[in-house]
């Protein structure tokens, strides 16, 4: 026994930073927080460019792989995911965006009553601290720092331009009224520092808030249908502590239904056949897995002003080094994703199906061992389908709760999926041809000027494509038999077990996901609160 708290959370990561801290601060509160990663020490960490090294970090990162895509020539798709405080807000792009409004009332309309636009915005609002100030979409005083890039270059303006140029009319916050549109992007940082979740909810925490790191959450124990603590992994050997009211599970759309499913909540016999003991036949953990799919174009850019001169020049790194260090500015100060656009493969859609992201930067080479630049300047637009109609799936790739969980996507199922990515390619070399980005192109590197017709390019998108680092929905919201939870995150019959993460998402939003993770976890932790207050029973149907 490692002690008995009031609350336990199993991963800090971008909502499980924001229940655990919440809960302690109604100063009721014994809480505990379980990281398997180590403290956020990592300097790559805190220093905005330094996600492109963190992206193959293995003291920080998870470095999941998929199982072979059958869709995608049988390959391996590389997936990060964060281990460490403040989970995949330390190392992802700190791009800060929540997605449509009508994601949210979506939502609402499939069972998750409480989630629409108008229930959701408050906590959105109450996680902020705009440097813009507070307007009636965003708010100021909340913990997570939301700021303008001011590394805004030449090759940033230029592509806003062109897609003016394109018809794709400018929009100057991608939050506020209407998503549609391009613009530049905010980000989670503050001072030309990241701002990790971590950052905004464990820095100074009280005294009745525990966080250990290196404590890997291997099963949550589980006494007559209810959650009553959790074996968890340290250096020490296996530990066990104990919750009086819950267990919190906010190991992300990976973690969570690997933690569910090793504790005996999942697919009967999936859980049979690795050897689990099963506590409730649950065939939703794990499934309806989905994730944004991502393609890209590169460019040779005619001007040494990209990211990869400065990969490739010593001197240039060391200046930059300098400049940064002396006044918190020059590239290493921006996250080099620094402006994109929302919009709709299809007019007939009411919501952008397309996010398009402009880095400064093109590669020969992104897998999870190395990211490579060209020898040249360069320049890539990603288009990113954000309304996959593909489902997978997340399993036990063994009993061994230190092994990867199996996982496998279902892009490109249907017809609808390979238009979208189509219809993305075509839209950013329409973007490169406009008269504003024709001075910056010398030529495009891939797929290449030759590869035009649709099945050349959707063999492209097969040997190419790549998850775009969203995943959700592992752990559905609803009330229906294909979901996990039910709107207030408790676990369908388990009592004191709830799911905090991107997980629960019935569908995932259309855009980055970290803000909205951190909404889910600031109204998540009011949900539970309330619920203590009223003496509200924590079971689940």
């Amino acid at each position: 026994m490692s002690g008995i708290y009031d609350y336990i959370v199993t991963g800090a990561g971008s909502a499980g930073c924001v229940v655990a801290r919440r809960l302690a601060d109604s100063g009721r509160n014994r809480v505990l927080l379980l990281e398997a990663g180590p403290p956020d020490k990592n300097p790559w960490i805190h220093i905005p460019l330094g996600y492109a090294k963190t992206y193959v970090d293995p003291a920080v990162n998870w470095k999941f792989e998929t199982e072979p895509q059958p869709q995608m020539q049988n390959r391996r798709l590389y997936l990060p995911r964060g281990k460490t405080l403040g989970g995949s807000s330390s190392i992802n792009g700190m791009v800060y965006i929540r997605g449509h409004h009508g994601d949210y009332d979506e939502w609402r309309q499939r069972g998750c009553t409480g989630w629409d636009w108008d229930s959701v915005l408050p906590y959105f609002k109450k996680a902020e601290n705009q440097t813009r100030g507070g307007d009636a979409f965003h708010g100021t005083g909340g913990p997570l720092h939301v700021s303008d890039q001011s590394e805004q270059g030449e090759l940033s303006k230029a592509v806003l331009q062109a897609c003016v140029q394109a018809g794709i009319p400018a929009n100057p916050d991608f939050n506020g009224a209407q998503q549609e549109g391009c613009g530049y992007y905010q980000t989670t940082t503050l001072s030309k520092r990241r701002w990790s979740a971590a950052k905004a909810y464990l820095s100074n925490p009280p005294a009745n808030l525990t966080i250990q790191t290196g404590a890997h959450a291997t099963r949550v124990l589980i006494e007559n249908g209810r959650a009553t603590g959790v074996e968890y992994q340290t250096a020490a050997g296996r530990q066990i502590s104990k919750a009086r009211v819950e267990v919190i599970v906010s190991g992300g759309a990976y973690g969570s239904p690997q933690l569910l499913q090793l504790s005996g909540l999942g697919p009967a016999q999936h859980l049979q056949d690795m050897g689990i003991n099963v506590v409730r036949d649950m065939p939703a953990v794990g499934s309806n897995l989905h994730d944004h799919f991502n393609t890209a174009v590169s460019w040779r850019c005619s001007k040494p002003i990209t990211l990869n001169d400065l990969q490739n020049s010593k001197l240039r790194q060391v200046a930059a080094g300098i400049r940064y260090g002396l006044f918190r500015s020059g590239p290493m100060a921006s996250n080099g994703v620094t402006a994109g656009l929302f919009t709709r493969s299809d007019p007939r859609l009411e919501r952008p199906d397309i996010q398009v992201n402009l880095f400064e930067w093109s590669t020969k080479e992104r897998n999870r061992d190395a990211v490579i630049t060209h020898p040249f300047p360069g320049f890539t637009l990603t288009p990113v389908h954000l309304r996959p109609e593909g489902r997978g799936t997340v399993r036990l790739g063994s009993p061994d709760p230190f092994a990867w969980p199996a996982i496998l996507f279902d892009y490109l199922r249907t017809d609808y999926d390979i238009r979208a990515a189509l219809e993305g390619l075509r839209l950013v070399r329409r973007i490169a041809g406009q008269p504003a980005l024709k001075p910056y192109v010398v030529s495009e590197i891939f797929p290449g000027v030759d590869i035009t017709n649709d099945g050349d390019l959707l063999e492209y998108v097969r040997r190419t494509g790549v998850s775009n680092q969203h995943p959700t929905s592992s752990c559905s919201m609803g009330t229906g038999p294909n979901t996990v939870v039910d709107p207030r995150l408790r676990v369908h019959g388990v009592g004191g077990l709830r799911v905090v993460d991107a997980s629960i998402m019935p569908v995932v939003v259309g855009g980055n996901t970290n803000a909205p993770t951190i909404m889910i976890g600031e109204k998540a932790s009011a949900m539970i609160l309330e619920d203590a207050r009223a003496g509200a029973p924590s079971l689940a149907a």
